[in-house]
């Protein structure tokens, strides 16, 4: 029942400005009570009043169980029945509930044991959600009779026993039935799959689990249709897939179906991942009445499965550069190399090179190296007093780290055999700045013998030429000063 319903009530012959839903209330002959969420009492009409010979001034505002005290059994099966309204949103009754109330001090005080048949109505606002419980208490203690019955002050006429045998059996029938269906409700909800239940021909949600509500974002679904209630979807396939699955008669399945939801009110649409069965729920007659959804997400599980097939991919080009670069420096080295005796130590060396720049970029998970990094692993081997080095941090890409070990391998190593490294007082300087995107690099030798011809272009230098260029879009320029050999480097970064 819907709290606005009345407002929306359309009579045909009677306008709705015509009836006092409030008088109504006052003057109805059956008790009724209004509780809000915590409880407290917020209406009782004049029926309600009488039965508990207490004035409506008295009980208004104030908590039931203040009102109506009762620590045993009783009084625990009364607040439950309330906490399950509230709970699930559905009308629960207690076929009968021994319940004692004060006695007014018109007739003596004290407490009287009583007998209740009690139902409890929720009333809930245009988003599914209980605000109200209306309980309509009906007294059905023989005022005399089942009271003397209930202190043991008399036996009951010949078939008044069977009779409230007959209530009490079926009352612990409904009892063991209503546990087991709260044992049922507690395993839909803590169901680590998500769980729905989708009613009538409009697909309205009736039930929804914990892991379905925190994957829709915790919105108010309950008694809306699918469209209404996850807008978002409306353009997804969904609802022609559940519509497909009414009109068939048939589940559906699927597997790792990517759905956009917006989990937060006012967040952007969100990517999840989902495997998910919908199964038709067929009534009596055969018809079917509903969808029941149950599922998983595996957005997790997918979007591991991605990167994972990203790395090997990844791995499996760089195992292939890598191999055409070793293959590259092989050929290169031979031909440079007249000397068989000195092709090991030659090509060795260069193979070092390449794998302390993948050592570095194997401790960064191959995300990127520091240019620094790249620059010490070359120089360090001559010592920390024989080189510098100046600029802001620059992290180069993996093909970036490996181009530039290689060219700061040729340049130490020729500085090592013929400039700045070869002399005890010699050093290299290198430093660089970082503008548009672009690193502009100087490689200069101090205090290295005097240059008697300009540079040889031999397989170090067509090495650096192409390990910048290609896909790097790089270069370099070679010059000789008085003290030792310049390289100017400019290489456009991938990471900006």
């Amino acid at each position: 029942m819907r709290v606005d319903d009345a407002d929306a009530a359309e009579n045909d012959d009677v306008p709705r400005s015509a009836i006092d839903f409030r008088s109504l209330f006052v003057a109805l002959p059956s008790p009724y009570m209004v509780v809000d969420q915590r409880l407290r009492m917020v209406e009782a009409n004049a029926a309600y009043c009488a039965v508990v010979e207490r004035p409506r001034e008295a009980m208004i505002g104030q908590p039931l169980f203040d009102l109506f005290p009762e620590p045993g059994e009783n009084g625990v099966r009364l607040r439950e029945s309330l906490q399950r309204v509230l709970d699930t949103g559905r009308s629960d009754t207690l076929a009968l509930l021994p319940y004692p109330i004060a006695r007014p001090e018109s007739r003596g005080g004290g407490m009287e044991m009583r007998y209740w048949t009690v139902v409890h109505t929720p009333l809930t606002d245009a988003a599914g959600r209980t605000r109200f419980i209306v309980q309509n208490t009906v007294d059905v203690t023989e005022l005399a009779r089942l009271k003397d019955m209930a202190f043991g002050l008399s036996e009951p006429e010949p078939g008044e026993k069977d009779i409230l045998q007959r209530v009490m059996e079926l009352e612990a029938a409904h009892r063991v039935l209503l546990g087991e269906t709260q044992d049922l409700r507690a395993l839909f909800m803590q169901a680590p799959g998500f769980m729905a239940l989708l009613q009538g021909p409009d697909l309205k949600f009736v039930l929804a689990n914990h892991a379905y509500m925190q994957l829709v974002g915790d919105r108010p679904i309950i008694g809306l249709t699918v469209d209404d209630a996850l807008p978002e979807l409306r353009d997804q396939g969904f609802t022609e897939l559940l519509q497909g699955v009414m009109e068939s008669r048939r589940p559906y399945i699927g597997r790792a179906m990517p759905a956009r939801l917006q989990r937060t009110s006012d967040g952007t649409l969100e990517e999840r991942f989902v495997d998910f069965v919908y199964q038709p729920v067929l009534g009596d007659d055969g018809d079917v009445k509903g969808v029941f959804v149950e599922g998983s997400d595996i957005t997790d599980r997918v979007l591991a499965e991605r990167q994972q097939k990203l790395l090997i991919d990844e791995l499996n080009h760089r195992v292939k550069n890598t191999l055409a670069t070793v293959q590259a420096i092989a050929r290169q080295t031979a031909r440079a190399t007249p000397d068989p005796a000195a092709f090991p130590a030659a090509f060795e060396a260069r193979l070092l090179a390449l794998s302390n720049t993948h050592n570095l970029l194997t401790a960064a998970r191959w995300e990127s190296a520091g240019l620094a990094d790249v620059l010490r692993s070359e120089l360090a081997p001559y010592g920390e007093g024989r080189f510098r080095l100046a600029g802001r941090a620059v992290a180069l890409s993996p093909a970036e780290a490996v181009a530039l070990g290689l060219v700061f391998h040729e340049l130490a190593t020729n500085a090592a055999k013929h400039g700045a490294l070869s002399t005890p007082e010699g050093r290299v300087e290198a430093t660089w700045t970082v503008a548009h995107s672009r690193l502009d690099l100087t490689w200069r030798e101090h205090g290295g013998p005097k240059p008697t011809a300009a540079p040889r272009h031999g397989f170090g230098w067509r090495l650096i030429e192409r390990s910048l260029a290609g896909q790097l879009g790089g270069r370099a320029v070679l010059s000789l000063a008085a003290d030792g050999l310049t390289c100017r480097i400019a290489l456009p970064l991938q990471g900006g």
